[in-house]
């Protein structure tokens, strides 16, 4: 039988692959007319980031940019282009990329679990490992509620924590914020947490405000509800390199002494060194009962997250239920753990934690040197390498800028002009932040990376505050 030749199929237009469509494509063009990815802002241009170095990166057109925000998420901790992590990970796909963790373990998993048991504070024992720092949240709510069901309190169930604050964007860690611009569309979903506010210099300097409206949180839902008070001990998206004072984390820990609830740290940033420290906890007077941590871990090569917990949390269900059987299809699977642990091993041997804390306050000094005299800018915080910046009204130096200025959004835009990564924050319709600027440079950042940084920045505040200044004395005259 003679077979009948097929002509060549022609795809449509429309259906180029997007390589090409990106070689085809000016960077400014809008990629939501462009792409089959649904992004995350359709009026947002995207360009194309192709490679990276160390702090830099580049993009389809040949354009360099310092990578300010390792990796635009504060994830890529040790830069990029580490061909030392990456043969890590591809000698364990070579061995075994892939095992599930229901009914199976294996030697990866098993030696990250170790490493991160000695090097988290005094009493963490186990470790959950899972894909992102959403599902580390998410579990850490999982596990107060199982811990307290195995020690027969099933009421206690309802979960504190600063109103002012991002732990993901599922529906359980939304709900984690008392942030209405980013829970409005989901309310019907997420279930009511009480919120207390942060204790910033503007509203409450000393945090006793904050321990007040715990009280009355704590109150409000009956003691005996609640399950777990829930926070960053340093803060990061919302309120960048923020802290409470310790008057607040010690009236914290009293109070979960006296009415039982459980305290979780989200140290998704913070965690692996972005503070100087393993862990951001070792600088609060309080001792968590339970940590997650994932950008660090995987430090932008692998998809990584882990959940620990103190000695007594397990015991509690080794003593009841015996089993936390809920998951995701990668949990614990080699090929991340492999990554995690060559992750470790360069954290380690190169010291790059001890050079981060003590690197981290002349960083931060060198932006407020260089931000002097810039009548918007009121605070630069800094905890190693996670830096904020806080904004003002010049007019006053106290109130928050107009919102209509988009001045976040403008900071970002002109710091990209100027080959500067950067990631700001708007002000929040909850009353308790303005507008601010993340700085948190890969680890591995050269002398040179980090002033080249500081004077991009730099140019970049000193443009978009006479921009803000003209316009104030003109529109809100």
């Amino acid at each position: 039988m003679r077979s009948v030749r097929q002509p060549p199929q022609r795809s449509h237009p429309k259906e180029r692959p997007y390589a090409e469509e990106v070689n085809r494509a000016r960077v400014a063009e809008p990629i939501s007319d462009s792409t089959r990815v649904l992004p995350l802002e359709l009026d947002r241009r995207y360009p194309v980031i192709v490679k990276g170095e160390g702090a830099w990166v580049e993009d389809a057109d040949g354009r360099r940019y310092l990578d300010a925000m390792s990796g635009g998420s504060m994830a890529a901790t040790l830069g990029h282009g580490r061909r030392d992590i990456v043969a890590a990970a591809r000698a364990q796909a070579e061995k075994l990329a892939y095992v599930h963790n229901e009914r199976l373990t294996n030697p990866a998993q098993e030696r990250l679990a170790h490493e991160l048991t000695t090097l988290a504070p005094e009493g963490f024992s186990r470790v959950r490992f899972v894909t992102g720092g959403a599902e580390a949240n998410e579990m850490a709510i999982q596990l107060a509620r199982r811990y307290h069901v195995a020690r027969g309190e099933p009421q206690r169930w309802q979960v504190i924590s600063p109103a002012q604050a991002y732990h993901g964007p599922t529906m359980a860690t939304l709900a984690l914020t008392g942030r209405p611009g980013l829970q409005r569309p989901f309310e019907p979903y997420l279930p009511r947490h009480p919120h207390i506010p942060p204790s910033t210099w503007r509203f409450d300097p000393t945090g006793q405000q904050a321990l007040d409206a715990l009280d009355r949180a704590l109150e409000a839902a009956g003691p005996q509800t609640v399950s777990l008070y829930f926070c960053e001990p340093i803060s990061a998206a919302a309120l960048p390199a923020y802290t409470p004072p310790d008057l607040f984390w010690r009236g914290l820990a009293e109070r979960r002494e006296r009415h039982g609830f459980l305290i979780a740290f989200d140290e998704i940033v913070t965690g692996m060194g972005r503070t100087g420290y393993w862990f951001a906890a070792e600088r609060v007077p309080v001792v968590p009962d339970i940590i997650a941590i994932a950008k660090g871990l995987g430090a932008g090569y692998a998809a990584i997250g882990a959940l620990l917990c103190r000695t007594h949390v397990y015991d509690a269900i080794a003593s009841g239920s015996r089993a936390f059987t809920l998951g995701h299809t990668w949990d614990g699977a080699p090929l991340a753990c492999a990554v995690g642990l060559a992750v470790i091993d360069v954290l380690r041997k190169e010291g790059w934690i001890d050079h981060v804390r003590e690197r981290g306050p002349r960083l931060r000094d060198q932006l407020a040197d260089a931000l002097r005299g810039i009548p918007m800018v009121k605070e630069v915080r800094g905890h190693g390498y996670l830096i904020g910046v806080e904004y003002v009204d010049p007019r006053d130096s106290v109130s928050f800028l107009p919102v209509d200025l988009r001045t976040a959004g403008r900071i970002d835009a002109v710091a990209f002009d100027r080959g500067l990564v950067t990631l700001s924050t708007m002000p929040t319709r909850d009353g308790f932040a303005g507008d601010q600027t993340l700085f948190a440079p890969p680890f591995t950042s050269t002398e040179g990376d980090l002033t080249e940084m500081v004077e991009r920045f730099a140019g970049t505040i000193q443009q978009v505050a006479s921009e803000v200044e003209a316009r104030l004395s003109v529109v809100h005259a």
